[in-house]
């Protein structure tokens, strides 16, 4: 079990580093930014890189949306939970600890602003509601699900459903980023939320229960509809 746990704190580590990194440094740079496509690239990425490295230890959740998800489709034991969402939390923490101690060193810091946190009405990049956050959320994490149970079915291609699951989270990017920043992951939103404060940590409920509800749907869907012959 302790090989589990590191792997999701590995996991999540890598996805809130990389995804969230790419966002604070890269995605606005002068000239040479990233921009949304480059962001979404990232967070499918570290995804993708991931689930192939420890992918095969601990089933490659890196999110508790995911890890609820796999429940309700009958993929994951309930008595687990716990201790991958909190293996989750620390991974993303630290993670977002580790970014903040690179930004807070640039010559000319002045404020970490946003620092990729996630948030609806005044933080939403483009000023989209709670109710359009909570739809979109809601959606993008259902689907997001029921790629991962479709692609990792017994009956799907071998060997393939990272590459799946890694472009998946890509287009969920593409799609969100001016409504929320993206979530679809509570460990991901928390870490970021916590830096950020203000505002920010207030909204959290929501990057909680949207990605979370919609994954528990797909968990059922799933079960219901796709799971046997």
């Amino acid at each position: 079990m302790m090989k589990k746990l590191f792997a999701e704190f590995f996991g999540t580590f890598w996805l809130v580093f990389g995804g969230c990194g790419s966002a604070v440094f890269a995605a606005g740079y002068p000239d040479l930014g990233i921009g949304f496509v480059g962001v979404s690239l990232a967070f499918g990425l570290t995804v993708l890189t991931m689930a192939y490295a420890v992918g095969h230890i601990s089933g490659g959740h890196f999110n508790p949306a995911v890890s609820f998800g796999l429940w309700a489709g009958g993929k994951f034991e309930a008595k687990d939970l716990l201790g991958y969402i909190v293996a989750q939390l620390i991974g993303a923490f630290v993670a977002a600890g580790a970014l903040y101690l690179i930004i807070t060193n640039k010559s000319d810091f002045v404020t970490i602003g946003g620092f990729a946190a996630n948030g609806y009405a005044d933080l939403s990049p483009d000023g989209y509601s709670m109710m359009a956050a909570l739809i979109a959320e809601f959606l993008l994490t259902m689907f997001f699900l029921l790629i991962i149970l479709g692609s990792t079915n017994e009956r799907a291609p071998k060997g393939f459903a990272p590459i799946a699951i890694g472009l998946g989270l890509t287009l969920i990017h593409l799609i969100s980023i001016p409504i929320t920043n993206t979530s679809v992951n509570p460990a991901r939103s928390t870490s970021q939320a916590l830096f950020a404060g203000g505002e920010f940590i207030s909204q959290l409920w929501l990057f909680w229960l949207a990605p979370i509800a919609g994954a528990i749907v797909a968990g059922f869907i799933h079960k219901t509809l796709f799971d046997k012959e």
